[in-house]
């Protein structure tokens, strides 16, 4: 099985305005198609901006609203699948949410950020409550989360027990934990034994700044792309037979002692 083409669209698009967001998405997946990728991922509430404050209730959507129509529209143009962050509606509740769409144009997946950080996100969301969702592509078992869920050890290590081999986490990390995107993620993807694709955003957003760093981290802890802290489209690699290398000569997942652990729960 060949490797899986990924790229990372590090960028805060246009915050406030999801039709200048669509526009950088459309330039950044003809770019993506161009060098050859099969899955673009992109940061949390790429759709719309993060520090939209007032504003989450106006332009958040539900699932398959014209946000979605519109990225399913650029997937299929541009034959590549596309995972975007937005804020989704569903009935009174809004969830900090990411998408993924396929290259035909088909919602192939959806999750809802567990783990919210900090007033601005508890304010305006409602946290999900499945942490392990999953999906198929080309051959690899893709799994999503939204920044904050990746820094609890417990999530990442339910994915890994459910076979996730490629980890999708679009982010909105900021300054001063830039720690996460130096350290924390080849790490994680380290003691899991699975690619994590960890994808920011950058530059001063209201409140925030975004300190960008995204990376492609490997199964064996080694960053195979990494960005800076400005604008930037990075590509990488996912590859199953490294994959299955890893998994056969690190020995982690086969030691555990789960009995030990129940106090954890």
């Amino acid at each position: 099985m060949p490797p899986l083409r990924i790229a990372l669209l590090q960028s805060s698009g246009r915050p406030g305005s999801v039709a200048g967001n669509l526009k950088v998405l459309d330039e950044a997946a003809a770019r993506a198609a161009a060098a050859g990728a099969e899955l673009l991922v992109c940061p949390e509430m790429f759709l719309t901006g993060y520090a939209i404050g007032d504003d989450v209730p106006r332009l958040a959507e539900t699932a398959d609203g014209a946000g979605a129509r519109a990225v399913a529209d650029i997937a299929l143009r541009h034959s590549l699948a596309v995972l975007y962050g937005y804020p989704e509606r569903a009935g009174d509740l809004v969830h900090n949410s990411a998408q993924l769409i396929a290259a035909d144009g088909t919602r192939q997946l959806n999750y809802r950020k567990t783990h919210l950080f900090g007033c601005f996100e508890q304010q305006w969301f409602t946290p999900g409550d499945n942490p392990v969702v999953q999906t198929e592509l080309k051959g690899l078992r893709i799994g999503v989360m939204v920044c904050y869920d990746v820094e609890f050890p417990e999530n990442v290590r339910a994915h890994a027990l459910a076979g996730t081999d490629l980890l999708l986490v679009p982010t909105a990390q900021m300054h001063p934990f830039q720690f996460v995107a130096d350290s924390l993620v080849p790490v994680r993807a380290f003691e899991n034994q699975m690619y994590i694709a960890y994808v920011n955003r950058t530059g001063q957003e209201g409140e925030f700044d975004f300190v960008g760093l995204s990376c492609l981290a490997g199964p064996d802890g080694a960053v195979r792309a990494r960005a800076g802290r400005g604008d930037e489209l990075i590509v990488g690699e996912a590859d199953p037979g490294l994959l299955r290398a890893s998994r056969g000569s690190n020995p982690y997942l086969r030691d555990r002692r789960p009995g030990l652990y129940t106090s954890l729960v």
